[in-house]
């Protein structure tokens, strides 16, 4: 699987100007499920961001995680983090697990960070999404459960 992470101040999301998802200090995540992915990846990349330190601590220094702050995580799915733009000016996005599983894996990902007892809110997978967000820092992080050419 595959997450675009970035610690933010304050984030939300919209499906036709409903509000699905929204929180304060903590991260948005960005997250699409890629071909041959399964629970296992959706459980290893939740423990991963869940323990990631990029939060300031007492000397200014990224050393806390968001449980550290009591901070709270944003999911969304995006699937045009499995774009290909090697050929040509149109990316190509086969890499992508189909839309039944990238959905399941999607939730499976979410349901692992409340596990890790993170608040959780989410996008609506497949909808056209508005995502607000006040970057802080700013700090964006890629991060990718498997090593991909």
């Amino acid at each position: 699987m595959r997450a675009l992470i970035q610690r933010v101040r304050h984030a939300k999301v919209e499906v036709e100007g409903r509000i699905t998802g929204e929180i304060g200090p903590g991260l948005l995540i960005l997250v699409c499920a890629m071909q041959g992915d399964g629970e296992t990846e959706a459980e290893k990349l939740a423990a991963r961001i869940a323990k990631l330190r990029i939060f300031r601590d007492e000397a200014d220094k990224m050393n806390r995680s968001v449980a550290d702050i009591g901070g709270a995580c944003l999911v969304v799915s995006q699937f045009t983090l499995a774009a290909d733009t090697s050929r040509g000016n149109r990316p190509g996005f086969s890499t992508a697990a189909p839309p039944e599983i990238g959905n399941r894996l999607y939730e499976h990902f979410s349901v692992a960070l409340r596990g890790l007892g993170l608040p959780v809110g989410n996008g609506e997978f497949g909808a056209d999404m508005a995502v607000s967000l006040l970057n802080d820092g700013p700090v964006t992080i890629w991060m990718d459960t498997a090593d991909r050419a």
